[in-house]
């Protein structure tokens, strides 16, 4: 008896051990908290990915399952992560990480030293964590609830981009602005976005960059610039504070607002901006007002 038992963990044993060695698909897993939802932990990271010397995303599931294959030196690493919403502002970012080059050497030797594999991996996700703190600290998002986008006439530009682009896009249609002043159109109230399409597996939309004017019937004729009226509708809306660069994060706090409340919407934010980014100032005093229209 006692030997079917000894010959029964040893093969536990074994089996564990050529689980470990030939079957786990990472080498190490570093798991930590972070005070934004996941599909704005998600832009983060990727937005923090970006700035590394040699990094590309390899592949998105969804907006919490993804991979980055990052360069480090003579080193290639696959970045496996997966981000869960541990209540309504924390989520925990897990990385599965493996060094597709020395990857069965990790494996033997993390269990009995400190390589210098765990101990680059433990480092950049630290400076992962910071850089997520930090930007948790630049912005607020305060859902207001069910509001109505206002009606108004605009001239228009259109523009497609990436969705960490988008305030540059805008920058461009900032001359349009003088051009329409100087013609002797009248503004009437802050400039604002119309998303058109928004591709969220993509990270990317088309929208249409707006000067709300007072309509007259002896409009122009400008190259690139278009004229219509926004129609009032129905929406959910969203207070955001911080950079414009980073506004979309209140689209999906207006979108997960929506899941747990059992409202539809149309994935076609708008974004009115109060402040004029050029003045300076506190970037947590800057003020958009967000919509995102319900769904008929």
């Amino acid at each position: 008896m006692k030997r079917k038992l000894f010959t029964g963990l040893l093969i536990l044993i074994f089996v564990a051990i050529g689980w470990y060695l030939f079957l786990k698909p990472n080498d190490y897993q570093v798991t930590f908290k972070t005070k934004l939802i996941p599909p704005v932990a998600n832009q983060s990271i990727k937005l923090w990915a970006d700035g590394l010397s040699n990094s590309n995303l390899e592949n998105q599931k969804n907006l919490q399952n993804f991979k980055h294959r990052i360069v480090f030196g003579d080193s290639t690493y696959i970045y496996e992560w997966k981000i869960t919403q541990i209540d309504d502002s924390t989520s925990q970012v897990k990385a599965l990480i493996t060094d597709i080059n020395n990857s069965l050497a990790n494996k033997i030797a993390i269990p009995f030293s400190d390589t210098d594999f765990e101990k680059r991996s433990k480092n950049t996700l630290r400076n992962l964590r910071d850089v997520l703190k930090e930007h948790s600290e630049q912005f607020r998002v305060s859902v207001i609830g069910e509001e109505t986008i206002p009606e108004t006439y605009c001239a228009y530009v259109t523009y497609e981009s990436s969705q960490k682009n988008k305030a540059f896009k805008m920058m461009q249609g900032y001359p349009f602005m003088n051009m329409i002043q100087n013609l002797g159109i009248e503004l009437n109230g802050p400039p604002f976005i119309e998303v058109n399409t928004w591709y969220v597996q993509k990270d990317s939309l088309s929208f249409n960059f707006c000067y709300p004017i007072i309509h007259n019937d002896s409009l122009p004729e400008i190259k690139g610039l278009q004229f219509k009226k926004i129609q009032k509708q129905k929406a959910l809306k969203a207070i955001y504070n911080g950079n414009y660069i980073t506004s979309d994060r209140a689209w999906y706090a207006l979108r997960a607002y929506a899941k747990k409340n059992n409202i539809t919407l149309e994935n076609k934010p708008y974004e009115f901006f109060l402040n004029n980014p050029n003045m300076g100032g506190d970037e947590l005093n800057w003020e958009a007002q967000i919509y995102m229209p319900l769904k008929n």
